[in-house]
């Protein structure tokens, strides 16, 4: 009996889906639930899993085939055989005797010259450390016969000079013979090797998502960024002074990302347009708070959404995104993942990125971007000092949330950060 593998439903307004790859060939035995092909859709990658165990008899859509949602992928027999493993099945051949003399086969032969071969395995490694030690001689000797000029060439450079010919007495390298080499053209890039001049690669669903969705935003929002920089000392002196006993008692670590999330419900709070979105001619105010944070993968930019952060402690914050990181990076996110949220932070700082202009993720009407930490020298009560600054940025829409909203917003954000004592005061 076959039972059909079918296109499940895919979420709210998405109908087809692209085959990403198929996990199980045909003719190999599957599992109940088991994951058997991945699908691409435009928001997020799903497996689908097997309706029965049984034997992958037929694919009817290839790697890359744009599929419906309801379409026959393929189909499995539940009282199939395993063809792979009929194929993989060894024959014992019977053991040779010639005037009662036993012969071994080929295949124990083989079997018995790789023990004997691991018994002398020591010997090889004690030549292999003599002749490394005699390298690093030569290597050594090299080196002291270089000037000073050249070694810190070969320094800075990361010259192998051992591959450098040398024109000065007794074939000694000379300032000269690497500033020679240096002009030599570069071989083409590996890439260009591979691939030629040119690759052309079909856009996956995701990243043409993510490129009309970012049109979207330039085209329909009046899109500015206000700037500020933050002093991370307190946060940070925080961090460690509790990050043992943290980690002890909720078994996570204290990151930056939940004292961020905590200052930025605050300020919405308190600047409800900026958790506000306009629909029409009516703007929406949000009295929830969906946290909506960036994750770079291999495949692209996923932003999936923390629920109801203003409820949440700072250890549900941190193991909320990290399980929800961990997601998005297998590929395993799923559509109520990506939706609902209500603003967006993205941390390019972890790229080290130092300033940026972060794009809305609409139809949300702001996005804080994070940046690199630096030690920069501030004035502090009349004096300079040396402190880790971070720069923030706000892009908001300019069409609901005015500058006076958009720099006090983000002026509250700094003052929690700076001094974190009022995030547990509700100031």
């Amino acid at each position: 009996m076959n039972e059909k593998i079918l296109v499940p439903v895919l979420g709210e307004s998405i109908t087809e889906a692209t085959v990403s790859k198929w996990l199980k060939n045909e003719g190999e035995n599957v599992d109940a639930d088991e994951p058997i092909v991945e699908l691409e859709t435009d928001k997020v990658n799903l497996e689908v899993p097997s309706p029965v165990s049984g034997v992958l008899t037929k694919i009817n859509s290839k790697d890359g085939s744009t599929v419906e949602v309801g379409a026959v992928l393929g189909s499995v027999s539940q009282n199939g055989e395993n063809l792979t493993k009929k194929d993989d099945t060894k024959k014992i051949e019977p053991e040779v005797q010639e005037n009662n003399i036993i012969k071994l086969e080929p295949q124990k032969e083989k079997e018995k010259l790789e023990i004997f071969d691991n018994e002398t395995e020591e010997k090889p490694l004690v030549l292999t450390q003599e002749v490394k030690d005699k390298d690093q001689t030569t290597k050594s000797k090299i080196d002291q016969s270089l000037s000073p000029a050249v070694r810190k060439i070969v320094s800075e450079k990361k010259i192998d000079i051992e591959s450098v010919k040398g024109s000065g007495k007794d074939g000694r390298i000379l300032k000269g013979d690497l500033i020679n080499l240096m002009g030599v053209n570069p071989p083409s890039s590996d890439r260009k090797i591979k691939y030629g001049q040119e690759e052309r690669i079909k856009m996956t669903r995701l990243r043409q998502t993510i490129a009309k969705r970012l049109k979207q935003a330039q085209e329909n929002a009046a899109l500015l960024t206000t700037f500020n920089e933050v002093d991370m000392t307190n946060v940070m002196n925080m961090r460690k002074e509790n990050q043992e006993d943290f980690q002890n008692r909720y078994g996570i670590k204290l990151g930056f990302m939940s004292f961020f999330v905590k200052s930025c419900v605050v300020a919405l709070k308190n600047f409800p347009a900026v958790n506000a979105e306009i629909e029409g001619d009516t703007i929406v105010y949000k009295n929830y708070y969906n946290i909506s944070f960036a994750v770079g993968t291999e495949k692209g930019l996923v932003v999936p959404v923390l629920k109801n952060a203003d409820e949440l402690s700072f250890a549900d914050i941190e193991k909320n995104i990290k399980e929800i990181s961990e997601k998005a990076k297998d590929g395993k996110l799923t559509i109520e993942d990506l939706q609902g949220g209500t603003f967006t932070i993205s941390n390019g700082g972890v790229y080290g990125s130092m300033l940026s202009t972060p794009i809305l993720n609409l139809p949300q009407s702001g996005v804080l971007g994070m940046h690199n930490i630096v030690d920069r020298p501030v004035v502090v009560d009349g004096e300079i000092k040396i402190r880790p600054i971070m720069y923030l940025a706000l892009s908001y829409d300019h069409r609901i949330i005015d500058g006076k909203e958009s720099v006090s917003f983000l002026k509250m954000i700094k003052e929690n950060l700076e001094d974190p004592r009022r995030l547990f005061l509700d100031i």
